[in-house]
C-alpha cells in the first residue's frame, strides 16, 4: 500500500474514530444517567432484557448482515457501473427494508411473551411481575429495529461515497434522543423513577432511533441520493445482497445465539447480574467502537473495490495493516481495563442508586470481558472482508463453532466453577479470541497470506510497550485509590484521568522507540496536522 493511501486510510479511520468516540462517550453518559436513576437490579434488568430483543435484530440484520452485504455490493456497483445504477439499487433495497422490517416489528410485538418468557429472560418468572414488565417494555421498543435498519442503509451509502463522519456521528443522535427523551418522559410518567418511568425510557429509545436515521438525510441528499419507492426486486444487485445476507445472517445469528444464551444464564442469577454485564460491556464498546469499528468501516469499502478489481496484493496489504493497527490501539486499552477497571467503573457509574457493591460487580465483569477486547476489534475488521471476497461461508462456519464453545465455557465458568456473571464475561472474551484466530487462519489461506510474521513481531512489541502501562495502572489503584468508597469525586477523577494519561503516554513512547510501524504512521499524521495548524 502506498504511503499516500495509508495516510488517507488512517485519516479516514481517525475521523470515524473521533465521531465514534463522541458517540460512545454519549453512550456512557446514557448508561451513567440510567444507572444513577435506576441502579442495577430488578427494574434495570427488565429494561436491559427488553431492549435486547430489538438490539439483537439490529446487530443481526441492520448493522450486521444488511450493512455488510449492502456496502460490499453498493461499492462494487459504483466501481463497475457508476452512480446512477448504485442509486437505483439503493432505492430498491430501501423499499424492501421498510416492508420487511415493518413485518418483523409486528411479529416481535405479537410474540414478545414467547420471546421473553421462553428464550431471552426465562429466569425472570421466578420474580413476581418482572417478566410482565419486560414484555411490556419489549413491545414498546420493537419499532426501533425499523428505524435503525434505515439508518444502517444510509450509513452504508455514505461510507461507500467516502463520507464517514456524519454516519459515524449518527449514533450520537441516538444517544442524545435516548437520554433527553427517555429521562424527560420518564420523569413525566413517574417523578420518583419507579417502574412507570421505564416506559418513558423505552419511548426515548424510539426517539433516538428516529434521530439516528434523520440526521443522515441531508448528507444523502448532498451525495446525490433521491429515494423513490421501487418494488422491482428481481434485480441482480438485490439478488447479490440477499445472497450475501443469507450466510451473513446465519453467521451473525450464531453470535446472537451466544448473546441470548448469556442473557438466559444471567436471568437465573438473580437481580443485578444482567445489569452489571450490560454496564461492563458498554464500557468495552468504547474502544471496540472507536478503534475496531472505525478501522473496519474505513477498510471495507477499500477491500470491496480491490476485490472487484482482482487486486489481491493491495487487498492483502490493506487487511494486514488494518489488523495490526487494531491491535496497537486496543491491546493497551484491554490492559488498562484489566488493571484499572474498578476505579474507572466507580468514577463513571457510582452515584445515585448505583452503589459500591454494584461497582465491584461491574468492574469484575469488565476485567473478564477485556480479555477478548482485541479479538473483538480485529473481528470487526476481518469478518466483513470475507463477504467482499465472496467467501461468505467461512464466517458462518466459525460462528457455528462458537455456539458450542460458548455453551460449554458458560457452563464450566458460571455453574461448575461458580464464577457467576464473571464466568459469562470470561467465556465471551475467550470466544472472541478463538473466533478471530479461526477467521485469521482462513483469510490468510484465501488471500495468500496476511503478513503473519509482521503481525507476530508487532504483537511482541505491543506486549513490551503494554508492561509499563499495566504497572502504572496497578500502582495508581493500589497506592492512590486503595479505598474507592471513601475518596471524593474530584480526587478520584484526577487520579483516574492522570493515570490514564501517564500510562497511555508511556505505552506510545515505548511503542515509538520500538519502531512499531503503525505508531510511526500515527505520529506522522499528527506532525503534519500540527505543522499545518502552526502554519
Amino acid at each position: 500500500m502506498s504511503q499516500v493511501r495509508r495516510s488517507r486510510s488512517a485519516r479516514a479511520a481517525g475521523i470515524v474514530g473521533i465521531a465514534v468516540m463522541c458517540s460512545r462517550l454519549l453512550g456512557l453518559v446514557r448508561e451513567l444517567v440510567f444507572a444513577a436513576l435506576f441502579g442495577a437490579g430488578y427494574k434495570m434488568d427488565a429494561f436491559v432484557a427488553a431492549f435486547r430483543a430489538p438490539n439483537l435484530l439490529r446487530d443481526l440484520f441492520a448493522e450486521g448482515a444488511l450493512s455488510t452485504a449492502f456496502v460490499t455490493t453498493f461499492s462494487k456497483k459504483i466501481e463497475l457501473e457508476g452512480d446512477k445504477a448504485a442509486w437505483d439499487l439503493a432505492s430498491k433495497v430501501a423499499t424492501l427494508t421498510v416492508i420487511f422490517m415493518s413485518v418483523v416489528t409486528l411479529l416481535g410485538i405479537w410474540f414478545a411473551p414467547v420471546l421473553m418468557g421462553e428464550v431471552l429472560a426465562r429466569g425472570f418468572v421466578e420474580e413476581p411481575g418482572k417478566l410482565e414488565l419486560t414484555i411490556l417494555l419489549t413491545r414498546i421498543m420493537f419499532p426501533f429495529i425499523l428505524m435503525v435498519s434505515l439508518a444502517a442503509l444510509a450509513m452504508g451509502m455514505l461510507n461507500a461515497k467516502d463520507r464517514f463522519g456524519v454516519p459515524a456521528m449518527a449514533s450520537s443522535a441516538f444517544n442524545l434522543g435516548s437520554i433527553i427523551g427517555g429521562a424527560g418522559l420518564g420523569y413525566l410518567l413517574d417523578p420518583t423513577f419507579g417502574e412507570r418511568a421505564l416506559i418513558g425510557l423505552s419511548l426515548g429509545t424510539l426517539i433516538g432511533g428516529f434521530l439516528q436515521f434523520a440526521v443522515q438525510i441531508p448528507s444523502l441528499y448532498q451525495v446525490g441520493f433521491r429515494f423513490r419507492p421501487d418494488f422491482l426486486w428481481k434485480d441482480e444487485g438485490v439478488r447479490k445482497i440477499l445472497q450475501l445476507m443469507g450466510p451473513a445472517v446465519v453467521a451473525a445469528s450464531a453470535v446472537q445465539v451466544n448473546v441470548m444464551v448469556n442473557g438466559l444464564f444471567a436471568s437465573y442469577l438473580g437481580n443485578g447480574p444482567m445489569s452489571w454485564l450490560n454496564y461492563a460491556f458498554r464500557l468495552m464498546q468504547l474502544p471496540i467502537g472507536v478503534f475496531g469499528v472505525a478501522i473496519g468501516t474505513v477498510t471495507l469499502p477499500a477491500v470491496s473495490r480491490f476485490a472487484a478489481k482482482g487486486d489481491t496484493a493491495e487487498l492483502r496489504d490493506t487487511l494486514a495493516r488494518a489488523i495490526r493497527l487494531a491491535f496497537v490501539l486496543t491491546i493497551p486499552c484491554a490492559a488498562g481495563l484489566i488493571f484499572f477497571g474498578e476505579p474507572i467503573v466507580s468514577l463513571i457509574f457510582e452515584r445515585g442508586r448505583f452503589d459500591h457493591a454494584d461497582t465491584l460487580a461491574t468492574a469484575a465483569a469488565l476485567q473478564f470481558y477485556a480479555t477478548g477486547l482485541a479479538g473483538y476489534a480485529a473481528i470487526k475488521v476481518l469478518a466483513p472482508a470475507f463477504y467482499a471476497m465472496d467467501k461468505r461461508w467461512a464466517p458462518m462456519m466459525v460462528s457455528f463453532l462458537s455456539i458450542g464453545t460458548n455453551l460449554l465455557l458458560n457452563w464450566i465458568f458460571t455453574f461448575k466453577l461458580g464464577w457467576g456473571h464473571k464466568g459469562l464475561a470470561f467465556s465471551t472474551g475467550l470466544v472472541a479470541i478463538i473466533n478471530f484466530g479461526l477467521l485469521y487462519a482462513m483469510m490468510a489461506k484465501h488471500a495468500g497470506g496476511l503478513q503473519t510474521r509482521a503481525l507476530v513481531v508487532t504483537l511482541v512489541k505491543i506486549g513490551l510497550a503494554a508492561l509499563p502501562l499495566a504497572a502504572i495502572c496497578w500502582a495508581a489503584q493500589f497506592y492512590l485509590l486503595a479505598d474507592l468508597a471513601t475518596v471524593g469525586l474530584a480526587y478520584k477523577a484526577g487520579v483516574v484521568f492522570g493515570a490514564i494519561a501517564v500510562a497511555g503516554g508511556a505505552f506510545f513512547t515505548v511503542a515509538y522507540v520500538l519502531r512499531i510501524e503503525e505508531v510511526d504512521d500515527l505520529v506522522s499524521i499528527f506532525r503534519r496536522r500540527f505543522s499545518r495548524t502552526k502554519g
